[in-house]
């Protein structure tokens, strides 16, 4: 209750003062001062706005009554920039109040050599003075030309790859790169279309990858290429490397009939880092010492360092144990030579 009281307190000394402060005659003094203010503002505005000024406008551009059998493959001009000139009252209603019509181009009115067409400024020109007041000047338009290159219907698909720097983190590796779709359908004047034989995504930049990774990646804009897809989902799947040993024999080659080889050991143990998805995959198998005949007569040792002649794809990090073996060249037995 005694907070009431002492709102209700506060409410009638805060008018009181108000009304005090409106009816005084300082107050009368700064009311009459900001009245001729603002006529003087006015008069300063109008004055101002009388004067010549220049600025700049857009207009959007649309092209109508393109032919079912043609693709614009060109990016096309959506507005025209046009500098004006008149005086600041007409500018302020075009800025405030005026909006402009697009300026429509009917594709059967302009032809083009080898499939492009040029469409000078001065050729749709009226179109943008029709929408101006008569005292406007209408001193620019860029671009001052517009350009649009078509295609009737040729088109050739081609594979897409990718363009930039991707890579795993720490004992990761990227197992692939998937586009999906991995070809997109091209289409280009005919003598365009045959010097394009790959598309390129933009450029793609991705650090550290620890798991699969999905993105739509937008490909790369060549002029008087249209492209359908113009994006594509790009992925890169992530593998963890593990390491795995194996055990291969060694296995002589271009032996004669009355020659063996005797290696010790006869078989080395073979350590490697593999996906973690292709591990039960990749086996002794995929892997192969040779020891050459002509070869082992040429050390002058009888010491034979291990070499791998096989190495399935994906493996890396490889290591044999041991790396030297020793071996000898002995007579076939039960050999009958002739």
């Amino acid at each position: 209750m005694s907070e009431r009281r002492n709102i209700k307190r506060i409410y009638i000394n805060s008018k009181g003062k108000i009304k005090d402060f409106l009816l005084s005659e300082k107050s009368r003094e700064f009311f009459i001062f900001l009245f001729f203010f603002l006529i003087a503002s006015g008069f300063w505005l109008l004055q101002t706005l009388n004067n010549d000024y220049e600025t700049e406008f857009s207009i959007p551009v649309r092209l109508k009554g393109v032919p079912d059998d043609v693709v614009i493959t060109s990016e096309p001009v959506p507005e025209v920039r046009v500098r004006v000139k008149d005086k600041g009252t007409v500018l302020l209603n075009y800025m405030l109040g005026k909006s402009f019509y697009p300026i429509t181009l009917d594709f059967s009115d302009y032809k083009g050599k080898d499939n492009v067409v040029h469409i000078y400024a001065l050729q749709y020109s009226k179109k943008v003075i029709s929408q101006l007041n008569a005292s406007t000047a209408l001193l620019t338009m860029k671009p001052d030309t517009l350009e649009y290159i078509f295609s009737t219907g040729t088109s050739k698909r081609l594979p897409v790859r990718l363009r930039g720097q991707v890579s795993a983190g720490r004992q990761y590796y990227l197992s692939d790169t998937i586009f999906r779709p991995d070809s997109v359908l091209a289409y280009a004047p005919a003598g365009m279309l045959d010097t394009v034989s790959t598309i390129y995504t933009q450029w793609v930049e991705v650090e550290n990858i620890s798991d699969t990774l999905r993105r739509q990646v937008a490909l790369q804009n060549q002029k008087g290429v249209k492209l359908v897809p113009a994006s594509v989902e790009m992925m890169l799947p992530v593998d963890i490397y593990t390491e795995k040993t194996v055990e291969v024999p060694l296995i002589g080659v271009g032996f004669p009939a009355n020659k063996v080889l005797r290696a010790f050991p006869s078989k080395v143990q073979v350590t490697f880092q593999v996906g973690l998805s292709r591990f039960r995959q990749i086996g002794a198998k995929d892997f192969s010492v040779q020891l050459a005949y002509d070869e082992l007569l040429q050390l002058g040792s009888d010491k034979y360092t291990v070499k791998l002649k096989k190495i399935p794809a994906g493996v890396s990090q490889v290591r044999i144990n041991p790396s030297q073996v020793d071996f000898l060249i002995e007579q076939a037995p039960y050999y009958y030579g002739n």
